[in-house]
């Protein structure tokens, strides 16, 4: 296969740097992504130890023994997998529930790393109070509700 004239033409002392252009996307053709898309967490279940959390492509839901939570906005993982969303947080208890009972949802940030099918989880509530979690992609575990 011929090499095309203007490639023929290169100086070899250039070609590291046409390679470097090309692989970088510097060279794709106009109105082509020039970068990755960013991708976001696989829907479905996604469970531990304590935790089950439940993604769509809206955000999640997350459900505790002894508390549930919410994401609403996509969560979108960085290159190396890492992702860091705000979402909601609201403790439940033992014993009865009254019927007007509504506690507020606590703000709380949803961080962790996705690695194929596993997911490191870190719920953080205020400044100190940090839980982290071991999920595993299809995982449903039993939980233990404190109702």
């Amino acid at each position: 296969m011929p090499i095309p004239s203007r490639l023929n033409r290169t100086s070899p002392s250039k070609l590291p740097l046409l390679l470097l252009l090309i692989l970088s996307g510097g060279l794709l053709p106009a109105g082509a992504p020039s970068k990755p898309a960013r991708s976001t967490v696989v829907t479905g279940a996604w469970g531990g130890e304590h935790v089950i959390l439940e993604a769509s492509k809206a955000g999640a839901e997350v459900e505790f023994d002894c508390a549930n939570g919410q994401i609403s906005q996509p969560i979108v993982l960085d290159p190396h997998g890492n992702f860091d969303v705000g979402g909601t947080f609201i403790p439940e208890h033992g014993g009865p529930v009254r019927r007007n009972e509504n506690p507020p949802p606590t703000p709380a940030r949803y961080s962790g790393r996705v690695i194929v099918d596993t997911m490191r989880l870190e719920v953080t509530l205020g400044k100190d109070d940090v839980r982290t979690f071991a999920l595993t992609r299809g995982f449903h575990p039993n939980l233990t509700k404190c109702r």
